[in-house]
């Protein structure tokens, strides 16, 4: 093998790592399909790449109709596959971070945070008003597509798919396939809550985080209720149409930080 093929191979792999971190689970089929490659190849770059300990196989639920048979191998990125696009700086931030919140206290970390996705906001807030004005169509699919493909630019490796259709549970659960500050907001959480915030606000409807990179889980997951109003976010068995269950949801009711939790029954 030259040069130029094991420079092109290197590319192919960290495509194929790429698309697990934003598709993630997701089986080697899928992968071929998505990105132009054989089964075979796939298969041969997902081998390499476990072997490098950068994904596993996924034991859980997978999105989507299962045929019969046994269920195909689905893959999804480990911590190490995550640090691959980590920056030197994670470091520092985190230390500087630390350093804020001895000196000035917490509240000095929770403004950070909040000041920090506050520009966030603003870049996708006019991305998907732009989708909007463009498409058309002012509905949750429309917004939740656009803010996936925006978050993507700025790194999130986002992507969206139906939960619970012909339910009471009906949504759309946003997945994150990577995060750009995840070292840090391991540490400090505001930056995960203030994120859920922006996604909520750029939405117009309360949605609720199931999962977190930050938290250990394998991709950013956040519930975004599209049936009936009062019905919470669906568990993966939910989501495969078990019938839906009462449980408390927090209730916005002012537009920024004042909730309060109430139990509402489907």
């Amino acid at each position: 093998m030259n040069l130029a093929e094991v420079h092109d191979e290197s590319r192919t792999r960290d495509r194929v790592r790429r698309a697990v971190g934003e598709r993630g689970p997701v089986s080697a089929s899928a992968l071929a399909g998505e990105l132009g490659l054989t089964p075979a190849a796939v298969r041969r770059h997902l081998d390499a790449l476990r072997e490098a300990g950068l994904i596993t196989e996924h034991d859980g639920p997978v999105a989507g109709k299962r045929g019969r048979g046994r269920p195909a191998r689905s893959y999804v990125l480990t911590p190490l596959g995550q640090d691959q696009s980590r920056t030197n700086y994670s470091g520092v931030a985190t230390a500087a971070l630390h350093y804020l919140a001895d000196t000035a206290g917490p509240e000095a970390v929770d403004a950070f945070a909040e000041e920090r996705m506050a520009e966030l906001e603003v870049k996708l807030s006019a991305a998907v008003e732009r989708a909007v004005e463009e498409g058309g169509r002012d509905d949750l699919d429309t917004r939740a597509g656009a803010l996936a493909r925006a978050m993507s630019e700025e790194g999130f490796a986002a992507s969206t798919r139906p939960v619970g259709v012909g339910t009471g549970l009906a949504g759309i659960q946003l997945c994150q396939g990577h995060c750009p500050v995840r070292s840090i907001a391991s540490e400090f959480r505001q930056f995960c809550d203030a994120e859920t915030e922006v996604i909520s606000r750029v939405l117009g409807v309360h949605v609720q985080r199931l999962a977190t990179l930050a938290g250990g889980e394998h991709v950013c997951t956040t519930y975004v209720p599209t049936g009936a109003f009062g019905t919470g976010p669906p568990t993966p068995e939910q989501a495969a149409n078990a019938p839906p269950r009462p449980y408390a949801i927090p209730e916005r009711t002012t537009q920024h930080t004042t909730e309060r939790t109430t139990e509402h029954t489907p």
